[in-house]
Formats: structure tokens, sequence, C-alpha cells
């Protein structure tokens, strides 16, 4: 996973994965062979709200539809699971990315809480 997002992201990656993936309600990947080279996590509330989080395609494989497949298949598995309400939020330049995926846009508050 550190390998992935490192590639997606640029610069390193250092995550502890288990604690993280411990509280999602799924994640979702993508592989070529072997290799991850998509993900995308699944956070929820244990009720009708859940989360796009960490939607990441390595850097050799973008661009080639992996990343909107993922995110529909993460809407799917949301969906069977009773979820009501999906969120997703993002940099501006994602925003037609997501809107193509389904999404709406809204406005939404947000507090920095490492200041």
């Amino acid at each position: 996973m550190n390998i992935l997002f490192s590639s997606a992201w640029g610069g390193t990656s250092d995550k502890d994965f288990a604690s993280i993936l411990s509280h999602s309600l799924a994640h979702i990947c993508a592989y070529d062979g072997g290799t991850l080279i998509g993900f995308v996590n699944i956070a929820w509330d244990g009720d009708v709200h859940a989360f796009i989080l960490d939607t990441s395609v390595h850097k050799d494989y973008q661009r080639q539809g992996i990343a909107t497949t993922l995110v529909k298949h993460a809407a799917d598995t949301a969906q069977q699971a009773g979820v009501e309400w999906l969120h997703v939020d993002y940099d501006p330049h994602l925003s037609g990315f997501y809107q193509d995926c389904g999404f709406k846009p809204t406005d939404a508050g947000l507090m920095n809480l490492k200041k």
C-alpha cells in the first residue's frame, strides 16, 4: 500500500494501513497480476453515511478508467450494505472526475484539528 500511495501521490508514504482498514466498511483494490495498482477505501458511520477516501492509482496506470471503476465498485458495495449517502471530499481539479462518477457538488464544512 505504501508503494502505491508513494507512486500515486508523490513523496513517500509510511502509513499503518491495518489500523485504517480496520475501521472501514470495505476497501476496493485493483491488481495487475500480483501488483497492487489501485485502491479506494470506504469509511462509514455504521449506519447510513459512508465516505470515499484515498482513491489512488499507480502513476503508470492512471488515465485508464481504473479509478472510475474503483469508485463505482465502492458505491455498489456501500449501497449493498444499506448505506444511503456516499460522501467524498476532493480538490477542485478532481470535481469533473467525481461528477462523472455520479457525485453531486455540495457545500460542506471542514475544521483543521491539527493546527
